[in-house]
């Protein structure tokens, strides 16, 4: 746990986000730069915000995963975009899914340090507009072209190229270095780890069902800031299905492993269009502005999986477990459980690791928490597998989640975990301010 003083501890003042939408939907004319100025404007424009200064943010950390080459740092022509002061600097964070987790552990580590007063840790994606590029033989060919001088020359290279070469680069989610898609990566845990195909479908029937529950009853508005596009209105996720039951996504094929497999469409996460954006300070400057504490970031870590065929996914497990040790917790004492879902199986693994003593201990030591998480606690609101996941959105919408959640059930510690492509993982614990006065 963060040994600070209780006002240098770093707080979640506030946060906002885009509704989550289907991608080629109602935002495909906006760049992921656009879609996360919106979520950065509707922070900025929160009620609980009134007379809080722009010129008081000192950062803006902005995370993404699919790259647009035209706003190659997105967080600075975002906030920009957003309105905020230009004397603010800005970075973009890549660390695959967990680049918005990132971007609050940067924002934290500065203000523990003194360093910072507010900063805002945020995320964009949008798979409507993918960046599409020429092949790459196509590319260093127009490249010499360009550097050469000499009209022969160019003409010889245009003529080396081939018809195959007119074929677009289109953005691969295949892992770079092992070659394996998330969910054929996600096939190889079922295959090592064990998961059935009846409990991966009903799990990803439940996120669907809650997420639908968590709507209708409004918890999603506290989080929605509304986007306008092309003179249409948006403020609702549109994602989570009524018609996901376990009968019906057990209809549907396998996608990864035809003949084996145990992932289709309907047991995992789809690529969405949405941004979001957190506002960080220290509790005592909060407090001195008299501005709203919605939960104390009291601990965050960062790991990577050891073994990236067999274990791309694995975050969640190679986090938690070391996260609860070093805060003398167990996992008893958390009240809110908040993990993405990339597939219903990867989650289903993760819950089957931490709760095994032998894996724990392998991994970890002797001594090291393990324990089941309670279903009820467990993404209560759904999940990405029925909210959507525009990637470096998602850990935003966590948060949030997370954070609202401590108060509505008036739980004390939650937890808020992601893995991420590359074998990453990422686990923060949050703590209910009311429970300093308790």
């Amino acid at each position: 746990m963060l040994t600070l003083p209780d006002d240098r501890l770093p707080v979640l003042v506030a946060g906002a986000r885009t509704a989550f939408l289907e991608s080629a939907g109602a935002y495909s004319p906006l760049m992921s730069y656009a879609l996360g100025a919106e979520a950065l404007r509707g922070l900025l424009a929160r009620p609980a915000l009134a007379g809080f200064a722009p010129e008081a943010v000192g950062l803006v950390v902005m995370g993404t995963v699919l790259h647009e080459t035209n706003t190659t740092n997105v967080a600075r022509e975002a906030m920009l975009a957003a309105g905020l002061p230009a004397t603010i600097p800005a970075y973009t964070v890549a660390m695959a899914g967990i680049s918005p987790s990132v971007g609050v552990m940067n924002i934290c580590d500065q203000i523990a340090l003194g360093r910072l007063d507010f900063g805002i840790a945020s995320g964009t994606d949008n798979f409507s507009d993918v960046p599409v590029r020429l092949s790459q033989n196509i590319r260093r060919t127009l490249m010499k072209i360009r550097q050469s001088r000499d009209s022969g020359e160019r003409l010889r290279l245009l003529g080396r190229l081939r018809p195959s070469d007119l074929k677009l680069d289109l953005p691969s989610s295949a892992d770079f270095t092992t070659g394996l898609t998330m969910g054929a990566a996600c096939e190889a845990m079922a295959r090592t780890f064990g998961a059935s195909r009846e409990a991966s479908d009903a799990f990803a029937a439940e996120s669907h069902a809650r997420s639908i529950a968590a709507t209708q009853a409004g918890h999603y508005r506290e989080q929605i800031v509304p986007v306008t596009v092309d003179g249409v209105t948006i403020t609702e996720d549109n994602t989570a299905r009524a018609d996901a039951t376990p009968a019906s996504l057990a209809q549907l094929k396998p996608v990864f492993d035809r003949a084996h497999g145990v992932i289709t469409p309907g047991n995992a996460s789809r690529f969405s269009d949405g941004a979001g954006a957190l506002l960080l300070s220290s509790l005592g400057r909060a407090r001195a502005q008299g501005l709203p504490v919605q939960a104390i970031i009291r601990d965050y870590l960062l790991a990577g999986v050891g073994r990236l065929d067999t274990e791309m996914l694995l975050g969640p497990a190679l986090t938690i477990p070391r996260l609860l040790a070093h805060n003398g917790l167990g996992f008893a004492d958390i009240g809110v459980w908040e993990i993405h879902e990339a597939f219903a199986t990867q989650l289903l693994i993760n819950q089957q690791c931490m709760a095994s003593p032998a894996f724990v201990a392998e991994r970890f030591g002797p001594g090291t928490p393990s324990g089941d998480i309670p279903p009820e606690k467990l993404n209560a609101w759904g999940g990405s597998l029925g909210l959507g996941n525009p990637f470096a959105a998602t850990g935003v919408r966590l948060l949030q989640t997370a954070a609202q959640r401590l108060k509505a059930e008036c739980q004390r510690y939650a937890v808020v975990s992601t893995c991420a492509g590359g074998g990453l993982g990422a686990a923060l614990l949050l703590e209910n301010p009311d429970a300093l006065s308790s």
